[in-house]
């Protein structure tokens, strides 16, 4: 073989393309990446995940406008204001946006990769709790500064917060993949007006008639604001009772968005 030959080969063998999908934890890695980038640089995504929920806890706990019974304010609406949180970034945010996507054809392109459904799907609630975790830290500094006095196992809270992401995502997803876009974005909206006020977060559930106290009770952001507020404010073990509705809203919810979510 002469010299010429022998470089071919060589340069042959170093740049021969390896065709194939990329393996799948880097693909969702990527996307899981591209979601978060987009999300924080969307204004009315703050809106919901930033603003309104620094607002309600600012304002809140410093005027007296509900009786949240005894206690600081602030030890009462801190965990409600929590899973407000998460409930305005792994619902409503995420079903708004997804919902727009599909419409412009964002996810069309998507179904044509490797990437599997489910993947975008793990890869979305990544990128949702990355966000979660810029605003556990940004609402905790703000109740520090209040005078929030948390109690409680932080293993229990973090199982809470991570039920209620996967519990939320699954039904936004569910959502923002079975109706238009435009519908996903009035009841999204909403839902989320609704919750906020019948979910315990501002509002204590037993102001509610007892009736329907028993049914708000198992919705999954009185779960997630009541499990918080047992932790946070009481000091209590594990919230099993709210930690199973969680679980249970994760399971159908990530289940049905699983089977059901259609790409366009």
């Amino acid at each position: 073989m002469s010299v010429s030959e022998s470089a071919r080969t060589s340069t042959a063998k170093t740049y021969a393309p390896k065709p194939g999908a990329a393996p799948l934890s880097r693909m969702i890695g990527a996307q899981a990446a591209l979601e978060t980038r987009m999300l924080l640089r969307n204004g009315e995504q703050l809106l919901l995940t930033v603003v309104i929920p620094t607002l309600l806890l600012t304002l809140f706990s410093t005027v007296d406008i509900v009786d949240t019974g005894s206690g600081e304010t602030v030890d009462f609406l801190a965990p409600g204001v929590l899973a407000l949180a998460v409930m305005s970034t792994a619902f409503t945010g995420q079903a708004i946006a997804t919902g727009f996507e599909r419409r412009y054809g964002v996810l069309k392109r998507l179904a044509s990769s490797p990437l599997p459904r489910w993947g975008l799907m793990t890869a979305k609630t990544i990128s949702v709790l990355v966000t979660e975790i810029l605003q556990v830290v940004l609402l905790t500094v703000i109740a520090f500064a209040l005078g929030w006095s948390p109690h409680g196992n932080p293993l229990a809270v973090v199982l809470l917060l991570v039920l209620g992401t996967a519990a939320f995502s699954g039904l936004g997803l569910l959502m923002a993949g079975t109706l238009k876009a435009e519908a996903t974005l009035a009841a999204a909206n909403l839902v989320f007006l609704l919750l906020l006020v019948g979910g315990g977060v501002i509002v204590p559930l037993d102001r509610f008639p007892e009736a329907a106290q028993n049914v708000l009770g198992l919705l999954p952001i009185s779960a997630l604001s009541d499990g918080l507020r047992s932790v946070l404010q009481h000091g209590t073990g594990m919230p099993w009772s709210d930690l199973g509705i969680l679980a249970v809203w994760a399971v159908l919810g990530l289940g049905a968005a699983a089977r059901f979510f259609r790409w366009e």
